[in-house]
């Protein structure tokens, strides 16, 4: 392995494959002090306000003047907004189409299609959690071996749903999320559990969206029900009348254009960009080859690398909806007294990424090379094939779930300083950017992208095994995260507005 590597010619620092002591020789300068794994070096002087570029891109501008060898970090590297002149519809490179590829998923009457076969108990409002948990609570491991079918009982609770406006970015973002948990084809069936008195009426949401109830689909509240212990006992006999009816469905062949995956990275580092997003993004481009559906998200996390998808987008409406994004991130930030550059977290720091533009072009590479073909609101059904974005916060639990409710069959999570994060009932596949990080945690990782650093991998080797594996966790197999049960409390709906 290389002491350092060069991703652009254009660029002035190179990244350190290793630890490396004061006075080690790259690219012909000597290191100016002890360079940590992952972090940059400069390779020739840089002088206080010129850009700082990596990926061939500006990450940010030298505060003072910089000397070749020296380390490149928050010391000397400021954040700065970047003025850039938007293209669109340039860097189009759709895939040559392929078909033929299969996964063994659930056929739902409907027409769609799921990978998991779940019963779920979705809240309305924080009053209505403790029920919801109760009544998941008591279908264990022995009350579900009759249903070998039947993935599990699990309550999706939440902290909000009153003290709210009835309108609004909040309120709909909300709906959009129960809508979208309650009719996802991992569900055979769905309870719904509100308190009665609530901003977020379940009443509502079933008028908005024309849901009926019928022997899979029930809601019920507290109040009408007359009280916690009483609503939990209904809600138990309700579940158990749902599991013989969940436990019919089988897994038949479906083909991979059905998939859709949510693209998404945690506990980031300087390998994220170099290895585990690019393979993902090749993994995205060969499920797009085969008709299915990427969805890439966190819109701070692409702040920096937004004109790079701009050019991919397949028209000019569908750049504009993404630069539209970014402007109500900046007033939003704003007003609310923050920064963009407040991300990346002091771990990532830790692991050599020191400014949100640095992470941004690193995070982008998860959406592979393809045409962007669409951009959606937060929790918004995703309609498109092919590549697409999704609005949402860069915290992970609250930009998962607004993925999930878009209809994403499983996710895909980079990590490089290491995440135990976990979903449902969309199940979450873990790439380690880093070997050190893959044996540190191997009961965490599912794939290991750090052997792409030494040679024993590439990145089109990694995205493929990336990609086979979506088609085999569709089909049942069980992911790192799954054996360990996360997944019941990381459904976090992103809170937008007052809360009042």
């Amino acid at each position: 392995m290389n002491l350092t590597i060069r991703l652009s010619q254009l660029d002035n620092v190179v990244t350190a494959t290793r630890a490396l002591e004061a006075g080690a020789t790259v690219e012909d300068v000597a290191t100016a002090t002890l360079i940590p794994s992952g972090h940059k070096i400069a390779t020739r002087a840089i002088p206080t306000g010129e850009p700082i570029r990596k990926y061939g891109q500006i990450i940010g501008y030298a505060s003072v003047d910089i000397a070749p060898g020296d380390h490149v970090h928050t010391q000397n590297c400021d954040f700065a907004a970047t003025d850039v002149d938007y293209e669109f519809g340039t860097d189009l490179h759709p895939v040559p189409p392929a078909t033929g590829d299969t996964f063994m998923g659930y056929r739902r009457d409907n027409g769609t299609v799921g990978t998991r076969n779940y019963i779920a108990i979705v809240t309305s409002v924080n009053c209505s959690a403790t029920a919801a948990r109760r009544i998941a609570d008591a279908f264990g491991p022995e009350d579900l071996a009759a249903y070998p079918n039947v993935d599990g009982v699990c309550a999706f609770v939440h902290g909000t749903g009153c003290g709210m406006a009835d309108s609004g970015d909040g309120f709909e973002a909300l709906q959009r999320v129960m809508w979208g948990y309650a009719k996802h084809p991992n569900h055979a069936g769905v309870l719904m559990v509100g308190l009665g008195c609530e901003m977020n009426q379940i009443d509502w949401l079933l008028e908005a969206w024309g849901v009926k109830q019928g022997p899979t689909f029930q809601t019920m509240n507290i109040q009408n029900v007359a009280g916690l212990r009483r609503t939990v006992e209904l809600g138990i006999e309700k579940v158990r009348a749902m599991l013989p009816i969940a436990d019919k469905a089988t897994r038949t062949p479906c083909p991979a254009s059905e998939l859709k995956v949510a693209l998404q990275c945690g506990g980031s580092d300087a390998w994220s960009g170099i290895t585990a997003n690019p393979a993902l993004g090749h993994a995205c481009d060969l499920l797009v080859a085969q008709g299915g559906t990427g969805v890439l998200a966190e819109t701070p996390e692409i702040y920096g690398a937004e004109h790079l998808l701009t050019r991919r987008a397949h028209d000019r409406a569908t750049g504009d909806r993404l630069i539209g994004l970014i402007e109500w991130w900046k007033d939003y930030t704003e007003r609310n007294r923050g920064s963009m550059d407040n991300n990346p977290s002091p771990g990532n720091k830790k692991g050599g990424l020191t400014t949100i533009l640095e992470k941004s072009l690193g995070a982008a590479a998860k959406g592979g090379t393809t045409p962007l073909m669409g951009v959606y609101k937060y929790a918004e059904q995703v309609r498109a094939a092919g590549f697409t974005f999704m609005d949402s916060p860069g915290y992970d639990p609250a930009s998962v779930t607004g993925q999930i409710a878009g209809g994403c069959h499983i996710v895909c999570f980079t990590t490089g300083r290491g995440s135990a994060f976990g979903s449902k009932p969309a199940p979450t596949i873990k790439v380690a950017t880093n070997q050190t990080l893959f044996d540190r945690m191997p009961e965490d990782m599912d794939v290991n992208a750090g052997d792409i650093l030494d040679g024993r991998s590439s990145v089109e080797s990694k995205g493929r095994e990336i990609y086979e594996m979506f088609l085999r966790v569709a089909s049942g197999e069980v992911t790192k995260s799954e054996a360990q049960g996360l997944g019941d409390y990381e459904f976090v709906p992103w809170q937008i507005g007052a809360v009042m």
